[in-house]
C-alpha cells in the first residue's frame, strides 16, 4: 500500500463527533482513506465525543455527578420541562413557530416516560430502545454540564485547531510540515476560516490542500433550512440558555420522524436523502453522533446568514473577504439534496477563492442517487462515487501546491456549477 506524503485531518460538523466519519465498515470515510495510505486523524472538538468529559477541567467530576444525583432526587421533571420551554422559545417567531410547538409536544411525551419509569429503556417503552442512556441520571449529568459550554467558533479556530494541527504534525512528521484536511459542514467552515486568518496575517496555514463537504461561509443566496433551526430572528434570546442538548433532542425526535403520525418528519430529510444511508448507519448516526452545542457557537454561526457572511466574535472580521488571497488548493463538494447547506450556498464561498485554486462539484443525479447533508460522509455510494473523485482531486491539488500546474484545474468531465 502506498504511503501518502501528507497526513489527513478530518473535521466534523457542529454538534457532532467523529462517529459520522466511521458509521459502518462498508461506507466508512475514515477507514477508506486510511486504507488508501493516509495517516488519518479525526478531531473531536471540545465538548463533543471523547472530549466531552474534559469540559469541566479543574473540577471534581465525582462531585459534579453527586450534584446531578441530588437534582435528580429533587424535581427532574420540572428541570426537564423548564429546559424544553426555553429551547422551544427559540422557534416562536413566524414560520418556525411550528417547530417550537413540536419540541414542546415531544418534551411532554418524554416527560411522561420519565415520570412513569425513571428509565428511558424499559419493556413498556420499546420505541426508545438503543436511543437513550439506560438511566435518567446520565441525561441529567449531561444537562448539568450545559452551563460549562461557554465557547464560540473562534475558540475552536484559535485554540483547538492549532493544537490539533501541531499534534498531528509532531506525530506524523510530514517532510514539508504540511497537512491535508477535509471538513464536513462546520468542519469545512473552520478550514475556510483557518485559511482566511492565515491570509490576513500573512502566514502559512500549514495546509497543503483542503476539501470541504457541505460547507460555506455565506448562506445568504440559499434557502438553507438552518434559517429555521438557528435562532436567527432574535439572537439575544439565545443567551437565556447556555447550550442546547442537540444529541438528546435528535435521538428523541428520530422515532417521531420515522413512525406514524410522523411528528417532526422534516428531521430525516435534513440528515439524508431517501435511501442513501443504511438503516443501521442512520440509527448509529442519530443515536451516537450528535452532541450538545453552546449557544455562543450557534450565535456566531448565524452571522453566516448576514450580508458579507460569517464574522469573528467582534463582528469586524469577515472571513470570506480574505479568501481571495489564499494560495491553498480547495475542492468544494455539495450535495444536490443538501437542505442544510445547499449547492448555492457552497458556491457562494467558492466564488471568493482564486479561480485557479478551486474546484466545485455537486454530487447527485436527476434520477438518483441523491446526496443529503450527511450522505457526503456516510452515504451508500460515498466510497465508489465521492471518495474516488476525491483521491483524483487530491493528486491534482498536490501538483498545484507544488507549482507543477499554473492553470485552473478541472477534470475532463463537466462539473455541476
Amino acid at each position: 500500500m502506498q504511503t501518502r506524503k501528507h497526513p489527513l485531518f478530518l473535521l466534523s460538523g457542529v454538534a457532532t463527533n467523529a462517529v459520522g466519519y466511521d458509521l459502518c465498515p462498508k461506507s466508512s470515510f475514515a477507514r477508506f482513506m486510511s486504507g488508501q495510505g493516509f495517516d488519518t486523524w479525526v478531531l473531536e472538538l471540545r465538548g463533543s465525543g471523547l472530549s466531552t468529559f474534559r469540559v469541566g477541567i479543574g473540577e471534581d467530576s465525582d462531585a459534579s455527578l453527586g450534584e446531578s444525583k441530588g437534582r435528580l432526587e429533587q424535581r427532574p421533571s420540572e428541570s426537564f420541562m423548564n429546559g424544553a420551554d426555553r429551547l422551544s422559545s427559540f422557534f416562536d417567531d413566524g414560520v418556525s413557530s411550528q417547530i417550537g410547538s413540536q419540541i414542546r409536544n415531544l418534551s411532554q411525551k418524554l416527560l411522561d416516560v420519565i415520570e412513569g419509569s425513571q428509565q428511558f429503556v424499559s419493556p413498556n417503552v420499546g420505541l426508545f430502545q438503543g436511543l437513550f442512556p439506560s438511566e435518567l441520571e446520565d441525561v441529567i449529568k449531561q444537562l448539568d454540564m450545559v452551563s460549562k459550554y461557554d465557547w464560540d467558533l473562534d475558540h475552536h479556530l484559535e485554540e483547538d485547531l492549532p493544537s490539533a494541527v501541531e499534534y498531528i504534525r509532531t506525530q506524523s512528521k510530514p517532510n514539508d510540515g504540511q497537512i491535508f484536511a477535509i471538513g464536513h459542514s462546520m468542519g469545512g467552515i473552520l478550514l475556510y476560516a483557518m485559511l482566511s486568518r492565515s491570509c490576513s496575517q500573512g502566514r502559512d496555514s500549514g495546509l497543503t490542500s483542503i476539501v470541504t463537504l457541505g460547507s460555506t461561509l455565506d448562506y445568504t443566496p440559499s434557502n438553507s433550512s438552518l434559517k429555521f433551526l438557528l435562532p436567527v430572528a432574535d439572537p439575544a434570546r439565545a443567551l437565556n440558555i447556555p447550550a442546547i442538548p442537540v444529541g438528546t433532542l435528535i435521538a428523541a425526535a428520530y422515532h417521531f420522524s420515522s413512525s406514524p403520525p410522523y411528528v417532526l418528519s422534516w428531521l430525516k430529510a435534513q440528515v439524508t436523502a431517501q435511501g442513501m444511508l443504511h438503516p443501521q448507519a442512520l440509527t448509529k448516526l442519530v443515536s451516537n453522533s450528535f452532541c450538545t452545542v453552546p449557544a455562543k457557537l450557534l450565535l456566531q454561526l448565524t452571522t453566516a446568514f448576514q450580508q458579507g457572511g460569517l464574522t469573528d466574535r467582534s463582528g469586524n472580521f469577515l472571513y470570506k473577504q480574505h479568501l481571495k488571497k489564499s494560495k491553498v488548493p480547495v475542492l468544494a463538494i455539495a450535495g444536490d439534496q443538501d437542505f442544510i447547506c445547499p449547492p448555492t450556498a457552497v458556491y457562494e464561498t467558492v466564488k471568493s477563492i482564486p479561480e485557479h485554486l478551486v474546484m466545485y462539484k455537486v454530487f447527485g443525479e436527476p434520477g438518483g442517487p441523491h446526496y443529503g447533508h450527511y450522505d457526503l460522509v456516510g452515504g451508500r455510494w460515498v466510497r465508489t462515487d465521492l471518495l474516488g473523485f476525491l483521491l483524483d482531486a487530491y493528486n491534482l491539488m498536490k501538483q498545484i501546491h507544488n507549482n507543477f500546474l499554473k492553470e485552473p484545474f478541472s477534470f475532463s468531465f463537466s462539473m455541476n456549477l
